[in-house]
């Protein structure tokens, strides 16, 4: 009995890993030799809902690879209100980039809103991985440039808009968040008040009348 629990175990693990494996080769940066030399340096950890994964004013010491689940970025400004900027889900990479490249305290927190799987790699062993694949060049180029889209497609599509312009933006462009994400995090994403949000899905599910 003992065995086939451990079994089970490793099996749990080793489809987990397979989707950072599966990541890996979607790219077409690595090779099979690569992709397996660079996993081992990935460690996982389970967060519940509302755990960090990185905390704001923190020396910001890993990047993680999303294989389950979701989490929020964003500033609290003086008066502790989360200021949220992005979501980033399942196969995504996530971290303070620009503060873990050069070890620095984050501008901004990490959390889950779900329980989550993340697979981590330690600033050292990013290093080492760098210099043994240097294929990861491009891969972490390619995030950052993931990265600098979001942000540009959030000014276009969120910036200067009303509420209603924002959810029916929602509606069109991202609409997984609707489902998965907590009215009071979507409103500080759009940067409108929870009273907003609900008085722009009135307005567009209400009935035209006659």
């Amino acid at each position: 009995m003992c065995n086939s629990g451990k079994e089970k175990s490793e099996e749990t693990k080793s489809a987990m890993t397979d989707v950072l494996i599966n990541y890996l080769s979607s790219t077409g940066a690595l090779s099979v030799g690569e992709i397996h030399f660079s996993v081992q340096f990935f460690k996982p950890i389970r967060l519940k809902k509302g755990d960090f994964f990185i905390r704001e004013d923190e020396t910001c010491r890993h990047i993680g690879f999303i294989a389950s689940g979701a989490v929020k970025a964003y500033a609290t400004d003086k008066d502790g209100n989360e200021n949220i900027t992005c979501f980033k889900f399942e196969n995504e990479f996530v971290s303070s980039f620009p503060e873990f490249v050069a070890q620095e305290k984050s501008r901004r927190s990490i959390r889950t809103v779900e329980p989550s799987l993340i697979y981590r790699i330690s600033y050292p062993d990013y290093q080492y991985l760098l210099s043994q694949v240097t294929s990861w060049n491009g891969i972490i180029k390619s995030v950052l440039e993931q990265e600098y889209n979001q942000k540009e497609r959030y000014l276009l599509n969120y910036n200067n808009k009303s509420g209603v312009d924002k959810y029916l933006q929602v509606l069109s462009g991202e609409p997984n968040l609707l489902q998965r994400i907590a009215t009071q995090d979507l409103a500080s994403y759009l940067g409108i008040t929870q009273r907003s949000l609900t008085r722009a899905k009135g307005q567009i599910q209400r009935p035209k009348t006659l």
